[in-house]
């Protein structure tokens, strides 16, 4: 029995002064028969009991099988992560593609080579999780690395044949136990895939009952352009849809959002299922080699680092990123001195390169060539009024967008949930506590489709948390990223104790959230 608590339960009703009881890993009463519960008790007094938070961008898809421990993400109360991300992963995929994609990503999560690769789809690796993690996982099947495994790397329509190959992989993801299907339209080779494309694979996702969530093609002067793209393929497909990281970056959108939540709100009233999640920074993090216009990157990453060699090829690249503004650049010349060097795949690089500012393409192709293209990057554009403002919007959840590797990663890996209850809920009242808890949890279960997830209720999973609201904050800093969260004081993932006065326990209750069955449609 966990005593006197006040609990902010998920739905955003008021809070609540309660005990709580959990037997066998589910919540069975909250308040009044509570108290009769057997067992341990523990005295909750002055601390916010919540659901489990739910980072529904999370890059721990190798992170999770190599590090038990996964305080980054347990000391901030996270006790389940939607991987799959960004339309790049590891299933379902040959051998030579998902060789391919683990080249691709080596900047998100390491190359892989410590990591017994013994699954080749959607259910293999919900199978791998399911031997036990530090928490609970959902999966999105990956877009862009189905069509590498039906067209290969190259910028190039698909054919019909290809196409049709596509959307049955897509559906056997999904029946499998993905919960929707994500993309990567400025990364290779998702990018490469035309609107109707990705409306005829949405149809797929829509028809299993998942959600769309897609990293969309420009988040620079196109920005407002690729959101409606993204608005139309829901609308098309009549799939629901699920906005990544959906900010509003880079000096030709400051102030920009109150447009972005019109174009929503229009849709959402036209009937579109549309929910969405930020990360509570301003700067952004991504590979290096993002910001390359989409050409350069045709043929995979080999392909790229030859054109970069070829003192012609590389001009060209130059002239994109630094006179039209590249695709990969969003549109926007690159200013050398937002981008700083977050990590890099060779520990050889890192003394010289991590946490310098680059001062021109030069360096840029330098690093590049040398890293194997493996360079991580923060990217210093976001805006605060539209920060707030996007977090304010009623379809908003939270999400880390929180990559585990390199030298000196983006601190939303370790920070994102305490900052929004730390500092923008106790400090700054951009939200009260119970918007906040409700955005990190029972709205993410309800995009999710869980039915025993996100809420404290009796009967629900008890994946819980339990923090000090005059404390919880977020302690990674850019200089030192990797500082875990305080204030949270205990974490139960499936009614087993991860987290224990403040220490992480060595359970590992966290298993795979396979996807429920499609309604029936009428």
């Amino acid at each position: 029995m966990l005593r006197g608590a006040t609990v902010v339960d998920g739905s955003g009703a008021p809070r609540r002064r309660a005990d709580v009881a959990v037997t066998d890993g589910r919540i069975t009463a909250v308040g009044g028969d509570a108290a009769r519960a057997g067992g341990g008790v523990l005295d909750a007094e002055g601390l916010v009991l919540a659901p489990g938070f739910i980072d529904m961008h999370a890059h721990s898809d190798l992170a999770l099988l190599r590090d038990p421990d996964h305080s980054a993400k347990l000391a901030q109360g996270v006790t389940l992560e939607v991987l799959g991300q960004d339309g790049l992963s590891y299933a379902p995929a040959d051998p030579a593609t998902r060789d391919q994609v683990r080249e691709a990503v080596a900047g998100w999560n390491g190359d892989g080579s410590d990591i017994d690769f013994d699954w080749h789809d959607v259910a293999g690796y919900l199978d791998r999780l399911d031997r036990g993690i530090a928490v609970n996982a959902a999966y999105l099947v990956p877009q862009g690395t189905v069509r590498a495994m039906v067209c290969g790397w190259e910028d190039c329509p698909a054919t019909g044949a290809e196409l049709a190959r596509m959307r049955a992989l897509v559906a056997q993801g999904l029946t499998q136990g993905a919960v929707g299907m994500s993309s990567g339209l400025t990364y290779s080779p998702g990018m490469y895939a035309s609107t109707a494309e990705l409306t005829a694979l949405c149809e797929v996702v829509a028809a299993h009952g998942g959600y769309y969530c897609p990293h969309h093609r420009s988040y620079g002067a196109g920005a407002l352009d690729a959101y409606r793209e993204m608005v139309a393929v829901a609308r098309d497909s009549g799939c629901a849809l699920h906005l990544a990281h959906a900010t509003m970056n880079f000096p030709v959108n400051a102030g920009r959002a109150p447009e972005l939540l019109t174009l929503l709100d229009e849709a959402i009233a036209s009937g579109t299922d549309l929910t969405l999640d930020t990360y509570p920074y301003l700067p952004g993090s991504t590979t290096l080699a993002a910001l390359l216009p989409g050409w350069a990157h045709a043929g995979g990453t080999g392909a790229l680092l030859r054109r970069l060699a070829d003192d012609g090829e590389a001009e060209r690249v130059r002239a994109a990123l630094e006179v039209t503004g590249s695709d990969g650049c969003h549109g926007v010349p690159v200013d050398w001195s937002t981008i700083e060097i977050s990590g890099v795949r060779d520990p050889a690089l890192a003394a010289r390169w991590v946490g310098r500012r680059l001062r021109g393409f030069g360096e840029a192709r330098e690093l590049l060539l040398a890293d194997r293209a493996g360079s991580t990057i923060l990217q210093h554009v976001g805006d605060e009024e539209n920060v707030r403002a996007i977090m304010r919007h009623p379809a908003h959840t939270g999400g880390s967008d929180g990559i585990l590797w390199g030298d000196r990663p983006h601190p939303r890996a370790y920070g994102t949930f305490p900052r929004y209850l730390g500092h923008y809920t106790r400090e700054l009242g951009v939200l009260t506590l119970e918007e906040c808890v409700a955005r990190l949890t029972g709205r993410p279960a309800r995009r999710l489709r869980l039915a025993d997830r996100g809420l404290v209720r009796p009967g629900y999973r008890a994946d819980l948390v339990l923090f000090d609201p005059g404390t919880v904050a977020a302690a990674a800093t850019f200089e030192a990223p990797r500082t875990r969260a305080v204030g949270v004081r205990e974490v139960l993932v499936d009614g087993r104790f991860a987290v224990r006065d403040g220490r992480r326990t060595d359970a590992l209750a966290g298993r795979a959230v396979r996807s429920r069955p499609a309604p029936e449609r009428a």
